[in-house]
């Protein structure tokens, strides 16, 4: 009997929050099964495996996956910069499903673990996994449970846990009870479970750490080290990152052994679906009473407004709910369960402007949302594709809006030097800034920059003294801020609260 185990984090990513995994493709034609079938099963993969990419809709390999999986099956560790939407997801999940495949079929002369039994252990039950997957944030997580579960939905007791901030410790005890052969975590929970004596990682085989870039910055590198103590010498480890310099240089040197090096070329998506445009704003006054302006647009149906601080979303959200948005927050303080039921109003329409930090940069998806606006520009300018690619989803028209700051300037010009293409400034008639703007028709990039749009004022909002189309009111969470067990709260850092030291140790960590 095939039968698999899923964590409840698997049903909160597809149906509370309209997660889209970077892997997920579309459903093939049918004259392309053949090809899925070949194409994956060339590369090493079992057929039970095969034929789960089939019915998930996977036509042929990505590059990152025709280059990863054959030498992460050979054993390989390895060292990967691709980037996000590349398959990276499917490039480390595949072939450690592919060694649980391989293991399985060695062991069916073992009456005991073939009947799915555990070994009695003595005291509290302790988790050994296979397979961990470290990511930085809850949302990331959840994305890949679901991956793996899907790839590995034919094979025998593959069981996959998510073990993240912001969850009931109670019930991740509960499915650390079922002993996972893959776990799915973000840093400060499994060091809270490692201390606890829940988790052990002395039979770990596998060990993968997804966005180490930005793992870095967030400040987790001392975590990442602690974990890496916990497991075996001779454990396979991969790195993915976006780039492969500086600290994760020196981290993977200290933690890879011969590794094989592959890296995907980034090219920038086409947004030519997304009407991309900038204001300048004076100060903070002139940005809230133009973004007031731009949301009362008869245009815009749902929007989500992205902030650089988790406080700032909060306030913003506030702002918004007293001039008659129906407007919320989105953030790694959140507890999960508010913000599942943030993102659930959202999609039913109960909340049209979400105040979100990064935390909503990747992976949402609500058909709805028409308009996003950058109230502050991203620290990264890769986080500007992913912000601006919530609208104009599955061949929909979208609109995107940066209110830009003079002192802003050099970030706008990291973000249109990675997307290769020029902004186009928009004025609106009574909100011109006081000060001029820099030029910002410097050419060179192609796209949907035109020449002279950054001198030629119109008017952005056609329904300048309309209701708020948003509605009126506010949507509440509900949800208090207390820290899981009673903890106070502390520096967040992979989006829950409250985690022994989070705020000595992470105080200028930026965490969405």
């Amino acid at each position: 009997m095939t039968s698999s185990f899923t964590s409840p984090m698997t049903a909160i990513a597809d149906q509370a929050l309209g997660l889209d995994i970077d892997t997920a493709p579309a459903a093939p034609a049918a004259d392309s099964v053949e090809t899925a079938g070949s194409g994956f099963a060339a590369l090493g993969l079992s057929s039970e495996i095969v034929s789960a990419l089939m019915a998930a809709g996977y036509v042929k390999p990505t590059p990152v996956q025709e280059r990863a999986i054959p030498a992460a099956i050979a054993g390989r560790d390895l060292l990967v910069s691709s980037p996000t939407g590349s398959g990276k997801t499917a490039a480390f999940m595949l072939p450690a499903i592919e060694r649980f495949a391989q293991l399985q079929k060695t062991k069916t002369a073992e009456p005991r673990e073939a009947a799915g039994e555990r070994r009695p252990r003595r005291g509290p039950p302790v988790a050994q996994p296979s397979l961990l997957v470290l990511t930085p944030t809850r949302e990331l997580a959840m994305q890949v449970t679901t991956a793996a579960s899907t790839y590995g939905k034919h094979l025998r007791r593959l069981r996959t846990v998510s073990i993240l901030g912001g969850v009931a410790y109670g019930q991740q005890l509960t499915l650390l009870a079922k002993n996972p052969e893959i776990l799915v975590a973000t840093p400060g929970r499994l060091l809270d479970h490692l201390e606890r004596g829940r988790i052990d990682l002395s039979q770990l085989q596998i060990l993968v750490i997804d966005e180490a870039d930005r793992m870095l910055d967030m400040g987790f590198i001392e975590d990442i080290e602690t974990i890496v103590a916990a497991t075996p010498a001779t454990r396979q480890t991969m790195f993915f990152s976006a780039t492969l310099d500086g600290k994760i240089g020196s981290l993977t040197n200290r933690l890879l052994r011969n590794p094989e090096r592959i890296e995907i070329e980034h090219r920038p998506e086409s947004r030519d679906n997304i009407a991309q445009a900038i204001h300048y704003v004076d100060d903070r006054d002139h940005k809230d009473r133009l973004l007031e302006h731009l949301l009362r647009d008869t245009a815009l149906d749902q929007a989500i407004v992205f902030t650089a601080t988790k406080s700032e979303a909060d306030q913003l959200a506030g702002r918004l709910a007293d001039a008659g948005f129906a407007s919320a927050a989105l953030h790694g303080d959140l507890p999960q369960g508010a913000r599942n039921r943030t993102i659930r109003a959202l999609r039913e329409r109960r909340v049209r402007v979400l105040v979100a930090t990064d935390v909503a940069a990747r992976g949402i998806d609500i058909p709805g949302v028409t308009h996003v606006f950058n109230y502050d520009l991203p620290k990264f300018a890769e986080d500007y594709v992913h912000r601006i690619g919530r609208t104009g989803r599955a061949g929909r028209t979208g609109t995107a809006v940066s209110l830009v700051n003079h002192a802003e300037f050099g970030a706008l010009k990291r973000i249109e030097r990675f997307v290769r293409t020029t902004l186009p400034v928009n004025v609106v008639v009574g909100f011109e800034p006081r000060k001029a703007p820099p030029t910002n028709n410097r050419g060179g990039f192609g796209g949907r920059g035109r020449p002279g749009s950054s001198s030629a004022p119109r008017r952005f909002g056609s329904n300048a003294n309309g209701g708020a189309r948003s509605g009126s009111g506010s949507y509440s969470h509900g949800e208090g801020r207390g820290a899981p067990g009673g903890r106070p709260n502390g520096g967040s850092r992979d989006g829950y609260q409250g985690r022994r030291g989070d705020s000595a140790r992470g105080g200028a960590r930026r965490s969405s």
